[in-house]
């Protein structure tokens, strides 16, 4: 019969479709799943950058990682938080340590055990307190504790609140930490009166904050490049 061979053809290339269809089922959603867990591993972790060799100074902290002077400028326009006060904060929670979090307790002293806070990244957020900025700024997945980006604006947004319902002046770093530390209600009963290390804590904030002040009055120029004919030291603030 003439006709047969071009329908086992047909036949044989459907049943090759088949099962290549069948295949992409069975092994298309795990291999997706895990390039998307590669190329979050590599987003997130393994290309965060290294902590600034030299944390003392914030010009040479923003000329290793210039990407960080306009994360901080742009959080400071959005909620009023000066770059430096911002920096410091970061400097305190978590040494500019991407992933960082509280050191494990230890099970009768010896067996590592669970961390005593939620607090992780940059600027050291807790859950409730990443959750509560993420459904205010409509974050998503992509919205981590991780970017420095993230963090900063957590930081200006956390102190506009406590600005907003504390009376806490921008210019009052040591304040603003202690209500960072403690969250607001903690601040307004004053919980920190008991902790005294904590409100040393908040002291070096304000000293560290004003003295990145005063290095970012020298070198801030070196960041606002915005013009294609600017370069340092001939750059201006945009207007």
């Amino acid at each position: 019969m003439p006709g047969r061979p071009g329908r086992k053809k047909k036949r044989r290339k459907a049943s090759r479709k088949k099962t290549w269809r069948t295949r992409a089922a069975w092994y298309g959603l795990p291999l997706a799943g895990l390039l998307v867990g590669i190329w979050a591993t590599l987003r997130f972790s393994l290309l965060a950058p290294d902590p600034p060799a030299n944390p003392e100074d914030l010009c040479e902290i923003f000329r290793e990682h210039p990407a960080w002077y306009d994360y901080a400028r742009d959080s400071q326009r959005r909620w009023g938080t000066p770059i430096a006060t911002q920096l410091a904060f970061v400097y305190y929670e978590s040494s500019f340590r991407s992933h960082a979090r509280p050191p494990r307790t230890r099970l009768w002293g010896l067996i590592p055990w669970v961390r005593p806070t939620t607090a992780f990244g940059y600027a050291q957020a807790l859950d409730p307190a990443w959750g509560e900025y993420l459904a205010a700024n409509q974050g998503d997945w992509l919205t981590v504790r991780s970017d420095m980006k993230h963090a900063l604006d957590f930081v200006g947004w956390y102190n506009r609140l406590s600005h907003q319902q504390l009376g806490i002046p921008y210019t009052a770093p040591r304040e603003l930490y202690l209500a960072y530390h403690e969250g607001r209600s903690g601040y307004a009963r004053r919980s920190f009166d008991q902790k005294p290390q904590l409100t040393t804590l908040a002291s070096r904030v304000r000293s560290r904050a004003f003295r990145y002040d005063h290095q970012l009055k020298r070198c801030e120029a070196e960041f606002q490049c915005w013009r294609w004919y600017q370069f340092w030291p001939f750059c201006s603030a945009p207007s």
